[in-house]
């Protein structure tokens, strides 16, 4: 029996530096080190702290997934970096990092697709993906719609956000609510004590017939909904405002979602980025999802957050398939477009 290649997987688009261990579809080691609160005094990343963050942890990170794994460097037979899209000088910080590492042990590198990478983890969990597939991908810098027509091939862009991503969104509502950075998790805890029909913000092109998505004059609504009451000198209800805002976003990106599938003649959705492992997306899609007879697949929370994993699963994928090497020229895009799921 051939053994599959082990791959390394480097992540470090945002805020987490991640280093995973794929063989195959089996992971093996997925080590993650997070400066989140480094910036939870500025409500935000700061993309230069971020840097620096992933400069520290970077070589501790890899050292502790191939612990994990009970595997060598030497081990290694192919490495995977994300290229793109995020932050221009933390992706910086990891393509060099992939770039040693390949030259040292003369193995080589795929500059790989952030949000791709994000659809290939789910078969970590799930196995292979059927396709032709939809996938959503919620996080805090993108709200995308994408017919996947094939993994890690033709990847069609069907819809996007406008404005504010949702995990933007929930951020900047947290923010208004006294919540703690990041907005995801603590709204989603409030939330479970609220009342998701108390307040009925708006719900931004719902039905425009379009998969796009906007979430800024839904922030903007709970903003001035929150100063009107306190103008008034009445308290705030947190959990209702937070369980009314999650209710707003998980309506309209699960509508969305499945009615991307239909329209495509597809039955498979994938949820992907760190929105997805928020309990009532997860919940409500799996309910719309089988009322209309779609199979839903979400990988498990830890999976959902930007992770080594993820882009090592992809580079097992690209491995598999004989897709050649990116050069060791490659740039770092903050602006790689989905279309382009691994640097020439």
């Amino acid at each position: 029996m051939v053994t599959a290649p082990l791959v390394l997987g480097i992540e470090t688009s945002c805020d987490e530096t991640g280093a995973g261990l794929v063989r195959g579809h089996e992971l093996l080691a997925d080590a993650v080190a997070s400066s989140v609160d480094e910036h939870a005094r500025f409500g935000g990343v700061v993309p230069e702290v971020a840097s620096r963050a992933h400069l520290e942890a970077m070589v501790p990170a890899v050292d502790r997934a191939l612990a994990k794994a009970g595997a060598k460097l030497s081990d290694v037979d192919a490495i995977a970096v994300t290229a793109g899209p995020g932050l221009a000088g933390a992706l910086l910080v990891g393509v060099c990092a992939a770039k040693a590492y390949s030259l040292a042990l003369g193995k080589p590198v795929y500059g790989v697709n952030h949000l791709a990478a994000h659809i290939a983890v789910d078969q970590l969990e799930h196995g292979r993906l059927p396709v032709p597939a939809v996938a959503l991908l919620v996080s805090g810098g993108h709200s995308s719609l994408l017919l996947v027509s094939d993994l890690p091939g033709e990847l069609v862009p069907l819809g996007a956000t406008i404005d504010d991503a949702a995990g933007e969104a929930y951020d900047k509502v947290a923010r208004l609510l006294g919540l703690p950075f990041p907005g995801g998790p603590p709204i989603d805890a409030a939330a479970k004590a609220g009342d998701p029909a108390a307040v009925g913000f708006p719900r931004g092109k719902y039905r425009d017939q379009t998969f796009d998505f906007s979430f800024s004059g839904l922030k903007t609504a709970v903003a001035r909904w929150v100063e009107a009451r306190e103008a008034a000198g009445l308290a705030v209800p947190v959990a209702d405002v937070a369980a009314s805002f999650q209710e707003a976003v998980a309506d309209v990106l699960t509508r969305k979602a499945v009615d991307a599938c239909l329209a495509s003649g597809v039955d498979q959705l994938v949820i992907g980025g760190g929105v997805a492992a928020n309990s009532r997306l997860r919940a409500l899609a799996q309910q719309r999802c089988e009322a209309a007879g779609i199979k839903l697949r979400v990988p498990r929370p830890g999976l959902c957050t930007d992770n080594g994993a993820m882009v090592a699963a992809l580079g097992s994928e690209l491995v598999a398939r004989g897709v050649p090497p990116s050069s060791l020229d490659f740039p770092a895009d903050s602006a790689m477009p989905v279309t382009a799921v691994v640097a020439a």
